[in-house]
């Protein structure tokens, strides 16, 4: 067994943060699954960019699929569900396996709808309907506006995966989201055993923002510290909602629980290790979505303990630290998930881009 395999043994799920069609063409998908145990997928805006502008597999699509469709943005969609369908398909004995917990594909809302109530929960329902598989999760945004949505969405028994999470008092309420959508659907008489959710934190990107103002306090301890102590407190919300009497009564219904998931999981400092967002946070009902190189860097020399528990005076510790030196994490969480909302745009708007420029090299 390899350290893939071993995590899972830990209650920790692995998924892969990747989906272009050279991985399933060669059958790459379905050896990490056979070999490797991974157990899901996840993709987003920058993911299919790249996956569409970086090869040719889909230039026949987008040159057909002008024919009948009139915008840009309906191409798109119409490849990334094609897509997602093959990837489901894939992991279906995965979800048959895990009787539903696992072998689930997430596909993303629009970006642009990330501060859209009504328009997020519109394509919600319609993405859900034309993907038409069980063990599809969509992706709506963890922002103020995203709370109703996702909360609706539940309640409709649509499978959410909560995206772009950064900040703590945010979690708390998505977990009141979370509860409130089973609460809804129970009440109009519908089961909620098949519906599944997951919470995904972002990582990196929080040491990526807040370590250059600890170097400037000389507050070299903390540097490379705060998202991992931000994601074992998170972990401690979780366990909390789970204890909770309001949880325990839909669980005796069936509910699944909102695993928490890790994304933005790739190290961008070099001089960290390549996993050192995958060993710290290591436990029962966790995911860690990792990018190809993190699965390879991990598969080669991760070491597997239980470790999202562990530390936890320490991550406290950490974060009152951080408010000593006057810098508040919430202003942080509140810039990271902006600027992540902006990321995904400009991804979306190169992705539609690239569906142009190809449309014209055909006409």
């Amino acid at each position: 067994m390899n350290p893939l395999n071993k995590i899972q043994q830990h209650g920790q799920s692995i998924w892969l943060d990747l989906l272009d069609r050279e991985i399933m063409n060669t059958g790459k998908l379905q050896n990490l699954i056979d070999d490797d145990d991974l157990r899901g997928l996840t993709s987003n805006p920058s993911i299919f960019e790249k996956a569409i502008s970086g090869s040719a597999d889909y230039d026949d699509d987008i040159a057909k699929l002008s024919k009948k469709e009139d915008s840009n943005s309906a191409i798109f969609f119409d490849m990334a569900i094609a897509d997602i369908q093959r990837a489901a398909d894939i992991f279906k004995p995965v979800f048959d396996k895990t009787e539903g917990k696992d072998g689930f594909v997430s596909l993303e809302v629009s970006p642009y709808l990330a501060l859209d109530t009504d328009g997020t929960i519109e394509q919600a329902r319609e993405l859900w309907k034309k993907v038409n598989r069980k063990n599809v999760m969509i992706k709506i945004p963890g922002t103020k506006q995203g709370l109703p949505a996702i909360r609706e969405c539940l309640r409709e028994g649509i499978n959410i995966n909560v995206t772009l999470l950064f900040g703590l008092p945010r979690y708390r309420e998505i977990t009141e989201a979370f509860m409130g959508g089973l609460e809804d659907r129970l009440k109009e008489g519908h089961s909620i055993k098949d519906v599944a959710s997951v919470a995904s934190f972002f990582l990196s990107r929080i040491d990526v923002m807040v370590d250059p103002m600890l170097k400037e306090k000389n507050a070299d301890q903390l540097v490379g510290e705060i998202a991992i102590a931000s994601a074992k407190k998170a972990y401690q919300i979780y366990l909390d909602m789970i204890a909770s009497d309001r949880f325990k009564t839909l669980a005796a219904k069936g509910a699944q629980t909102q695993r928490v998931l890790w994304a933005s999981t790739s190290a961008k400092d070099p001089s960290f290790s390549d996993v050192k967002y995958v060993e710290p946070l290591i436990g029962k009902d966790t995911i860690n979505t990792l990018p190809m190189e993190t699965i390879d860097a991990f598969r080669d020399h991760g070491k597997v303990a239980d470790t999202i528990t562990k530390d936890i005076d320490s991550a406290n510790k950490a974060m009152d630290d951080l408010k000593n030196l006057g810098i508040d994490i919430e202003t942080i969480t509140q810039r990271l998930e902006n600027e992540g909302i902006e990321k995904f745009n400009k991804a979306y708007e190169q992705l539609l881009k690239s569906i142009a420029d190809q449309k014209r090299k055909k006409s």
